[in-house]
């Protein structure tokens, strides 16, 4: 769990760094909310607090919630994120090891569906659209006031739609050419995404080097995802090209921290793989017909309930038996 938390620092200080002070205040609060829910609930349910804090889940599923929320999202929206997560997406099937849904998505796909407008409205500009004598409008203290007591007047004209969503609902009005001159997709892919879904990427690769995740689901999420891309969206005047799909949004965070939650995910090498795979195909229907730009939480939820489908039917062959003992009888 602390490799897990160390391995999201580049794409967390990119996310900073790009989009303001909002994110490391999302996440210090959603940390210190998740702590504070979980000893609550194992006072109640009479269980060791100390031993139980100790190994770090309710802060990976705060920090991972709070990274993909928009970083001026209202104090009450997050709290009702982390409570989902931890008291009912983690505590109410009995705690860590227990839950067969990812905690984090369940709070996150929570506040999107209940908050549409909160949760798509509240990106702020990347700081390289803003221009110098803008900077203070995503000061510490002004972005504290927005969060906890509401003051949208202070950052009015500071917020604007992802990359994602931008091209999903203007690309009918427009060619690809037309559409990537907006100042949001810079002169590369989008400004800050792809830094932020680079440092994830790095974080990632720490984790596999590590050994602490297999190569298998980010291998079958990406394979899933770039096949619908290239099969479906090669006309870039149509649908949102693979690059975008890359790395502008939260795929990379997706990849290698969400969907690999070893408890939710399926756990054959094989699963593992097609368990990816359905990810970066759901994640591409829904981005593309659906009505929500990113999807990751969607897509992975809904691979959570085929898991364990696909860990009976993919059972690897057991010594001193010719084949997997699988299938219906």
């Amino acid at each position: 769990m602390q490799w897990v938390l160390l391995c999201t620092l580049p794409g967390f200080l990119a996310l900073v760094w790009f989009f303001g002070w909002g994110v490391f205040i999302n996440v210090a609060f959603a940390t210190l909310l998740a702590v504070s829910a979980e000893a609550l609930i194992l006072l109640m349910r009479k269980k060791p607090i100390g031993l139980y804090l100790k190994d770090y889940s309710a802060v990976v599923t705060a920090v991972l919630l709070a990274l993909a929320l928009p970083p001026l999202a209202p104090w009450w929206v997050t709290t009702v994120a982390v409570l989902a997560a931890i008291v009912v997406a983690k505590h109410l099937y009995g705690g860590l090891g227990q839950n067969p849904f990812n905690p984090a998505m369940v709070g996150y796909a929570l506040v999107l569906v209940s908050f549409p407008v909160a949760m798509t409205t509240l990106w702020t500009t990347p700081v390289p659209l803003l221009g110098a004598e803008n900077l203070d409008s995503l000061g510490f203290l002004k972005t504290l006031q927005v969060i906890f007591l509401g003051a949208n007047d202070l950052i009015d004209g500071y917020t604007m739609a992802t990359p994602l969503d931008v091209y999903k609902h203007e690309i009918s009005i427009a060619t690809a050419e037309e559409l990537t001159q907006k100042a949001v997709f810079g002169s590369h892919i989008a400004v800050g995404w792809e830094w932020v879904n680079l440092g994830f990427l790095a974080g990632g690769l720490v984790l596999l080097w590590r050994k602490i995740i297999s190569w298998h689901i980010p291998a079958g999420f990406f394979a899933g995802l770039a096949v619908c891309s290239l099969v479906f969206g090669w006309d870039e005047d149509r649908y949102t090209p693979l690059h975008l799909h890359l790395f502008a949004g939260a795929t990379m965070l997706g990849a290698f921290f969400i969907a690999t939650d070893p408890v939710s995910a399926a756990t054959s090498k094989l699963g593992k793989i097609y368990y990816g795979a359905g990810i970066g195909v759901l994640l591409y229907i829904i981005r593309t017909w659906g009505g929500y730009p990113d999807a990751v939480a969607f897509a992975v939820l809904l691979m959570n309930f085929a898991a364990p489908f696909l860990d009976y039917y993919t059972r690897p062959r057991t010594y001193g038996h010719r084949s997997a003992r699988r299938g219906i009888k």
